[in-house]
């Protein structure tokens, strides 16, 4: 049986049954420094699928970036067909920066597919588009909150595709939101040239912590499994699904003041549930944050300051009992605190 066929990026070439780290060499700083996405590829000698991992699209959102370097340390990344290709740090800038965009000030994540003469952000998407994406069928895009937002630990992919719904349903985060591709993204640059990407939500930028770390180390190692591309595991699988919202809204504040939170991520809200108090400087009550409907709080803003207008709590709205979502989120991170989930 012919070998898969030698896989090339930069000035690599990987042959099947090949593992290499490889810096793909991007525009360079001021100081004429170079600068290089890093790069993990391994490779069976067995054909299979192609699936990407990538985090840090985003600069600033690093929980991505530990997923990726636990599993390359741990040699999780070892496909029994097919290949794996890891970036810990697409936006190489922007992590250097301690920043969610580039030098140029544009989102790489809207900058996609990109042009080879066009701006940084176009260049960079443009490199990284046909020199790692295009050659995967798959992809996993580590993402978090936006500075001083969190998020709870959710997958969003566009389920009217059937074997990318199955493989978001495999991940095992809480919650599944079915989102349409964004103008401009690397999800939807992907999807035109038939990758199939989702996106990993979980945690704040600036801030990695273990319960968005866990759920998605176990989840990448969900997807291979599910593509027969890594042996199944040994442990015993919760019979518990994932939970599909089918829409969700940010609720914005009505008041400008000092913010004094009521609930939590992964809490379960009602029609008029109390989100937050908006306090003038003396602490008297300026104005109360509602849920407009029955939900649960998805993501949230933890900056205890806010403008008139400000997005402040994400709901997402399920067919499910969100009282059953709410206690399962609950068991996912209690099985974390007592060791009883599979962490590696």
């Amino acid at each position: 049986m012919a070998l898969p066929e030698d896989i090339v990026i930069g000035e690599h070439r990987i042959k099947a049954g090949q593992s290499a780290k490889v810096m793909l060499p991007v525009a360079k700083l001021y100081t004429d420094a170079e600068v290089s996405l890093p790069v993990f590829i391994s490779r069976s000698k067995k054909a299979g699928p192609t699936v990407l991992i990538c985090a840090a699209v985003h600069g600033d959102e690093l929980n991505g970036i530990e997923i990726i370097h636990r599993l390359i340390r741990d040699k999780k990344l070892k496909p029994s067909c097919g290949t794996v290709i890891a970036v810990p740090m697409v936006n190489v800038y922007g992590v250097i920066n301690q920043s969610r965009y580039l030098p140029d000030r544009r989102d790489l994540n809207r900058s996609f597919p990109g042009s080879a003469k066009g701006s940084l952000a176009s260049r960079l998407a443009n490199i990284f588009l046909n020199q790692c994406v295009l050659h995967c069928d798959y992809g996993i895009d580590l993402h978090t909150g936006a500075i001083h937002r969190s998020n709870l630990p959710q997958i969003r992919a566009n389920l009217d595709e059937a074997d990318l719904s199955g493989l978001a349903n495999a991940f095992g985060a809480p919650v599944v939101i079915n989102t349409a591709n964004p103008k401009g993204s690397l999800r939807e640059a992907a999807a035109k040239s038939g990758t199939k990407i989702m996106v990993y939500e979980a945690g704040e930028a600036l801030r990695t912590d273990e319960f968005s770390v866990h759920i998605g180390y176990r989840g990448v190692l969900n997807v291979l499994r599910a593509l027969n591309m890594l042996p199944k595991s040994r442990k015993k699988k919760s019979s518990t699904l994932p939970f599909i919202a089918h829409s969700s809204d940010w609720i914005r504040a009505t008041a400008s003041g000092f913010v004094s939170h009521k609930l939590e991520l992964g809490e379960q809200v009602e029609k008029g549930t109390v989100l937050a108090d908006v306090v003038d400087p003396f602490g008297e009550v300026l104005a109360q944050v509602k849920a407009p409907r029955k939900g649960i709080i998805i993501g949230k803003q933890n900056i205890p300051l806010v403008q008139e207008g400000e997005a402040m709590y994400h709901i997402g709205y399920f067919s499910a009992d969100e009282a059953e979502i709410s206690q399962h989120i609950d068991n996912e991170e209690n099985a974390i605190v007592d060791g009883e989930s599979e962490a590696r």
